[in-house]
């Protein structure tokens, strides 16, 4: 049988997605490219055996259009024979990719894959590549007569239901921020971390920190923040909000980039490369687009009922704090231990880069499995539109 491992994987730090942001003056193309350059370079192994290159970006407008996955992996001086796709399952993009790679891998459709993912939400904003002012189309319009809303709404609708507090959204952010700060210190994060070079009018600047981390932030400052959703039309809608989503408690608007080697474990020690994790199983889902974050409970059920394993069974997970309410949500309802999840902090402290997040994530988990000595993680993410991936792999 073929096993899917992963033997390297990189990101660039995370910088915030706004002019001026670390990264001001960098194209997408470049970001990704570094990465990928980096990634290959540690490996160490001819790059012509790379079979393909398979990429999530959200945004695949302005710079990031034109199949961005080629654009990159040219860019980073890979053989013109490696072909690139790239692909929207939303805020799951990245950890689709590495998903879809293994499964390739699996299948004996490939060897070897770099599967990671980027966007830069400074140069191309969230809905960008919306076409029109009724993008939902008739069918949605029929389906959903009272209309679709965006992922704050959603959030809000989340607290409320889980009965959820401000002051239990915030207390959970202010964790995010504290556990990514002991990360950093204790050098966790920075050995996945990529340099990247970015031009500067005096030449180039070297960006190799995240730039999200909030280390003198307390409740008290979390509890002026204004909620960031509140709105008239709302609240005749969902009279049962009670508006706690603000800038700190959410996922940071965010400009990054990761990739991950992904091969046939034989093929891998023919090479003399490490298997750090084996996938062992995936699922996805679809869940109520209203509700919309929710998806990671269902994905989450779904690939505990297919591999046969109980979440006690896990030894550490990772669930995209893309709001505060969805972790917390998360862990009431699969029954998880707090103590296991997101343990070097979240995309609150760290930043969402829609299309590169799953890479991340999947950094963060391996790194737990390894120097903590877990067996088993979990990694699951909600998307928008009401979806939802799930992966476990399994320490080598």
């Amino acid at each position: 049988m073929r096993r899917a491992v992963l033997t390297h994987i990189k990101r660039s730090p995370f910088g915030k997605g706004r002019p001026g942001g670390l990264f001001d003056g960098c194209h997408p193309v470049d970001l990704y490219a570094q990465v990928i350059a980096q990634l290959v370079a540690d490996a160490r192994i001819d790059p012509a055996l790379i079979d393909d290159v398979i990429s999530g970006c959200v945004v695949q407008a302005g710079e990031q259009s034109g199949n961005i996955a080629r654009q990159a992996l040219l860019a980073a001086g890979l053989p013109e024979s490696i072909p690139g796709v790239s692909i929207d399952r939303k805020c799951g993009s990245a950890q689709q990719a590495m998903d879809f790679a293994a499964q390739g891998i699996i299948a004996d459709a490939y060897d070897i894959v770099v599967a990671g993912g980027v966007e830069m939400m400074s140069v191309v904003p969230m809905r960008a590549n919306r076409l029109g002012k009724d993008h939902h189309g008739h069918g949605l319009r029929l389906r959903y007569p009272d209309g679709l809303v965006h992922q704050g709404i959603s959030a809000e609708l989340i607290a409320a239901q889980w009965h959820l507090p401000r002051e239990a959204l915030d207390a959970y952010a202010l964790l995010s921020h504290q556990r990514a700060a002991e990360a950093e210190d204790a050098g966790l994060r920075l050995c996945d971390i990529v340099p990247i070079s970015v031009p500067a009018a005096d030449g180039t600047h070297i960006v190799d920190r995240d730039e999200g981390v909030r280390r003198d932030t307390s409740l008290e400052r979390l509890a002026q923040l204004r909620p960031s959703f509140e709105d008239e039309a709302m609240k005749q809608r969902f009279p049962q909000i009670e508006w706690s989503i603000t800038a700190g408690n959410s996922s940071q608007i965010t400009d990054g980039a990761s990739a991950a080697l992904i091969m046939e474990e034989s093929i891998a020690i023919r090479l003399g490369l490490t298997p750090r994790v084996a996938f062992s199983h995936f699922a996805v889902t679809g869940s109520d687009p209203i509700m919309m974050l929710t998806g990671v409970i269902p994905v989450t059920q779904k690939i505990l009922d297919r591999s046969g394993m109980r979440i006690g069974d896990i030894d550490f997970y990772e669930v995209n704090e893309a709001f505060a309410p969805v972790p917390l949500a998360w862990l009431a309802d699969i029954g998880g231990d707090p103590q296991r999840m997101n343990v070097q902090g979240g995309a609150i402290a760290l930043g969402h880069p829609a299309g590169a997040s799953g890479g991340r994530l999947m950094a963060n988990l391996v790194s737990t499995l390894e120097t903590r000595g877990g067996r088993y993680g979990l990694l699951t993410m909600c998307e928008s539109g009401g979806m939802a991936n799930a992966t476990i792999v399994e320490r080598c």
